[in-house]
């Protein structure tokens, strides 16, 4: 069996600052399947406290990180539209094996992401 794990973390690029306190969801996906595997929120650092996904519930696969950038950004501050341009941010990718991580640039009209290291 392939071993990996996934990592995240979320930088608000508006205030140059990490995103504290945005919760964040993954899910596992199989045809029309989803299996929610982990709900959490960021901390200080913009991370999680652990890998979102740890090496013993890692399987080669298809799954979506959904980023509640709508719920954090109202609370930050930021001049947001009504209703604000981005609400919940869904992220999907495959992963194979090996370390996956999947960080979310965040502003209150646009985000970016990369797989990182």
């Amino acid at each position: 069996m392939a071993e990996g794990f996934l990592t995240t973390h979320v930088l608000d690029t508006a205030l140059g600052v990490p995103a504290e306190g945005l919760r964040i969801t993954l899910d596992r996906l199989d045809g029309d399947r989803r299996e929610r595997l982990a709900e959490m929120v960021t901390n200080a650092d913009g991370r999680t406290d652990g890998p979102i996904l740890p090496r013993e519930r890692f399987a080669p696969g298809l799954y979506e990180l959904t980023f509640r950038a709508g719920d954090y950004l109202q609370g930050s501050g930021a001049a947001l539209t009504r209703p604000p341009f981005l609400d919940e941010v869904p992220i999907r990718f495959g992963m194979e094996a090996g370390h996956y991580h999947v960080p979310l640039l965040l502003s209150p009209f646009g985000y970016s992401t990369y797989r990182g290291s």
